[in-house]
């Protein structure tokens, strides 16, 4: 009936068990989420089927080269494997709903010039509401003869027509007609994988508010009932209840030992005292209990300076190892900023962080520093050890703030994006782009780095005069055209790209 070609890393076959429930213990990284196209095979009787078969092949070798997989239909499903008739689209689109939940999108595929119709009823029959992209093969200019002639670009304009009038978003090619097997078209299979990860991960994002935003933060505030209307919910937690839990642990119980083992092996922790660090691997645990509890695997934590002066540690190391395993966590209760960080975790599937624009760098317009204090993961450094914080140490003591993550951000491509919820328009709005973290010398205190982004004046502009937060998410990858064509395209957020 079809052919179901899953990615080796989701461990075998599918299969409709429910997982089990989480056992206790330490927040597991997150692991790279195997993607699964649906594919759809447009044809057009009077045009070559040997087109409409070869294509498809072609198409399917292509995704499997890629390590992703596919759900289509069998060349004994219908002719060639591909829809031209309502039958045929009405087989394919039942196809698709049997497998909802793993297709994460879809890609229309045009080796002749395609049936628009039957495109657009199996995608409305479907109603998967997962992001599309529509390939046209390209014609080999020495093979124009009836037999061989595609006619797909041709045919790849009328397909979009009809998708706009039907009103289902779509995606295109970076080239208007390719090969499957050109490398164009290989690196945009790659980029649409990213799009589906951030629409699919966003979709479904279960977000760890723990505790209430600090007072001075009103530039942190966030519209639950918005990011709702997008399938984002938000689950809180009092911080007293985590600091009650906390009051319930022993040194020696089994967990906190291998937190605190655990802290030791991620980050230098010389000339920081144990019972700080015991401290930080009890909050590490009750954080790591009750995201499981509450099933969440991105946070906002509250710290300033709550934490400091009631428990008497800053939450940056913990936090940075959740976020160095891609289960971003940011500070201040920034829920806006944690989901900014996943959607670069999703795109690029490494580590992201949350940063403040936080100082001109010399006369350079296009450079400035990030900073936090930081909470950053350990991916973004060369070096890096902890430290006391050294901002808030001269207001509760500095025996009160350990737990920082200090060093200099290494060189590399970076991307940054924030979003925000807008109550007076009821949406969610932001922007991305992509820079990168250069070496130029800098000193200071905390985790920061100097970046170099193009017009980057008109960018800060852009905030200023939009009122946006001084919170910026980053990650060591370009993948701001997938998280942007994710969140604009296909959670309908009104987002500008940076360039």
């Amino acid at each position: 009936m079809r052919i179901h070609q899953i990615d080796s890393n989701a461990g075998g076959k599918l299969t409709a068990k429910r997982a089990a429930k989480p056992r206790p213990g330490p927040v597991q990284p997150r692991q790279t989420e195997p993607v699964t196209f649906g594919v759809l095979v447009g044809n057009r009787g009077f045009f070559p089927g040997h087109l409409a078969r070869t294509g498809r092949e072609e198409m399917l070798h292509a995704i499997e080269s890629e390590g992703f997989g596919s759900v289509a239909l069998s060349p004994t499903d219908s002719v060639h494997g591909a829809v031209e008739s309502r039958d045929e689209a009405k087989a394919c689109a039942a196809l698709f709903r049997a497998h909802r939940d793993e297709i994460a999108g879809v890609i229309v595929t045009l080796p002749n010039f395609g049936d628009e119709r039957a495109v657009a009823e199996t995608l409305r029959l479907a109603g998967l509401n997962v992001p599309v992209l529509i390939h046209a093969t390209a014609d080999d200019p020495s093979r124009m003869g009836i037999d061989a002639r595609r006619d797909a670009f041709c045919g790849k304009m009328s397909v979009c027509n009809v998708l706009t009038q039907y009103g289902i978003p779509y995606s295109l090619t970076s080239v208007h007609t390719q090969r499957p097997e050109s490398e164009s078209f290989h690196a945009d299979l790659r980029q649409f994988a990213a799009v589906c990860r951030v629409a699919r991960g966003l979709r479904r994002a279960r977000i760890g508010a723990i505790g209430a935003r600090p007072a001075a933060f009103k530039t942190v505030r966030y519209s639950e009932k918005i990011l709702e209307a997008s399938g984002i919910a938000v689950e809180p937690i009092d911080l007293s209840e985590i600091l009650g839990r906390i009051q319930r642990l022993t040194d020696d119980e089994p967990e906190v030992r291998g937190k605190f083992d655990a802290m030791q092996a991620y980050v230098s922790t010389e000339g920081i005292p144990n019972a700080a660090l015991t401290k930080m691997a009890k909050l590490g645990v009750v954080v790591d209990r009750w995201m499981k509890e509450a099933d969440v695997t991105i946070t906002a934590i509250q710290c300033w300076t709550s934490l400091e002066e009631f428990f008497g540690v800053v939450p940056c190391t913990i936090m940075s190892m959740m976020s160095d395993m891609n289960l971003p966590s940011a500070c201040e209760v920034d829920v806006c900023g944690t989901i900014s960080m996943y959607a670069l975790t999703l795109a690029s599937q490494t580590p992201s962080a949350l940063l403040d624009w936080n100082n001109n760098y010399g006369e350079d317009p296009n450079k400035a520093v990030c900073f936090h204090c930081s909470n950053l993961p350990k991916a973004f450094f060369d070096e890096v050890h902890m430290d006391y914080q050294a901002i808030i140490a001269g207001t509760v003591g500095r025996e009160n703030t350990y737990g920082t993550c200090v060093g200099k951000v290494k060189p590399s491509p970076m991307s940054f994006a924030r979003f925000s919820t807008d109550d007076r328009t009821g949406r969610v709005r932001g922007y991305v782009g992509q820079g990168r973290f250069t070496d130029d010398p800098l000193t200071t205190f905390g985790g920061a780095g100097v970046v170099e982004i193009p017009r980057l004046q008109e960018l800060l502009r852009f905030i200023c005069v939009n009122g946006f937060e001084h919170h910026v998410a980053g990650t060591m990858a370009n993948v701001a055209d997938a998280v942007h064509e994710a969140t604009s395209r296909y959670l309908g957020w009104d987002v500008l790209r940076h360039v």
